[in-house]
Formats: C-alpha cells, sequence, structure tokens
C-alpha cells in the first residue's frame, strides 16, 4: 500500500476531534414496573404504648452457640446494637422493655418489665448491666439472661433508674392499686357477677 492511499483512508484529525465534542444523546426509554405494588400499612404493635425511655446500646446474651447446642458450653455473644425502649401501654398500664435491631428492626429483646428483676452491674463495667428475664423476641418464651452495655456510666445510670420506676409502677399494677379512687362500678360488677346462677 503506498503512501497516498493510506493517506487517503486516515480520517483527518480535526473531523475525529469534533465528533468526541458533540455531547452524549440521553435516552428517553422508560420502563414500567412488571407488578404494581400497593403500600400497605405496617403495625409494629407499638401504636398503643408510650415510650417512657430510649437510648441507644448494646445488648448480648448468655448461652450456648449454634456450634455448642447441647454441650452445655455457654458463652456471652453478641444479639445486637440498637434503641432499648421501655414502653407503657395506654390501656393496661404494663410496661415493657423492647429492643429491636438497627436497620432490620428485628426484635432481639420482648419481655415484661417484672418487679423481681434485679439489675445487677456487669464484672468490670461501670456502663453495663445483667439481668434474667423470661423474653419472647423469638416467638416462644425463654428464659434469657441479658447483659446491656451502654455509651457511657451516667447514661447506664439513667437506665437503671427508669427501669426501677418501671418496676414500681408494675408492682402497683399488679397489685390493683392503678384502678384509681373511685372503685364502685366495679365493686357493683363484681357483685352482679356473683349474683349469676347457671342452670342444669
Amino acid at each position: 500500500m503506498s503512501e497516498e492511499e493510506v493517506k487517503a483512508t486516515e480520517e483527518p484529525k480535526g473531523e475525529t476531534e469534533a465528533k468526541d465534542d458533540s455531547p452524549e444523546e440521553e435516552s428517553t426509554a422508560t420502563f414500567e414496573p412488571v407488578v404494581k405494588l400497593e403500600e400497605v400499612e405496617v403495625q409494629s404493635g407499638e401504636e398503643d404504648e408510650e415510650v417512657l425511655y430510649s437510648m441507644r446500646s448494646k445488648l448480648f446474651i448468655y448461652g450456648e452457640t449454634l456450634l455448642d447446642a447441647g454441650s452445655g458450653n455457654k458463652s456471652w455473644r453478641e444479639r445486637g446494637i440498637g434503641e432499648v425502649r421501655l414502653l407503657k401501654h395506654k390501656e393496661h398500664q404494663r410496661t415493657r422493655l423492647l429492643m429491636r435491631q438497627e436497620k432490620t428492626m428485628k426484635v432481639i429483646a420482648n419481655h415484661v418489665v417484672d418487679p423481681r428483676i434485679k439489675l445487677e452491674p456487669n464484672a468490670g463495667s461501670d456502663r453495663s448491666w445483667v439481668w434474667s428475664a423470661f423474653d419472647f423476641a423469638e416467638g416462644e418464651l425463654t428464659e434469657t439472661i441479658f447483659a446491656i452495655r451502654f455509651a457511657d456510666s451516667e447514661i447506664a445510670e439513667g437506665f437503671k433508674k427508669k427501669f426501677q420506676e418501671s418496676q414500681e409502677d408494675m408492682e402497683k399494677v399488679l397489685a390493683g392499686e392503678d384502678a384509681g379512687g373511685d372503685s364502685t362500678a366495679a365493686d357493683e360488677a363484681a357483685e352482679a357477677v356473683a349474683a349469676l346462677k347457671t342452670s342444669d
């Protein structure tokens, strides 16, 4: 191939530079979803409860891991990080501890604030507490030993104070002291129930 033929087949440099400077065309294609989903209102079960306390913390449980199941080897393992909340039901006034894992919102602790629960300081830490309770986070009632750790000791003390206040309130609820001063309607209902007779 001669030099003249090579020069004829080569594009002039000015033309290629002009092509590079031209703006790209944007696509106007639209994509419709295959399935249309409607918005569904999700209920968390916390709609009828007021938040008494809420703070970010890390939760641990004491028990067997999946690898140690049945061996009796127990150890502390992290259950998750999230907001620990004390929730008081607006209707029946009972208080529970609820903690959901961040991002996934999976329940990692859910138990009644029983007056018999004792918060014990964790060995070697002034910002964590250990206690035992019947937990319902996994869908079945199981006795679980928890440890919770906060960012500093002041927050940990604030949690303990609020937890103990909730325990005192629950003790009153369980004893029936929360009914209020006028119990005549309740007495009348009790007499009406006692007067009912069943016939064979």
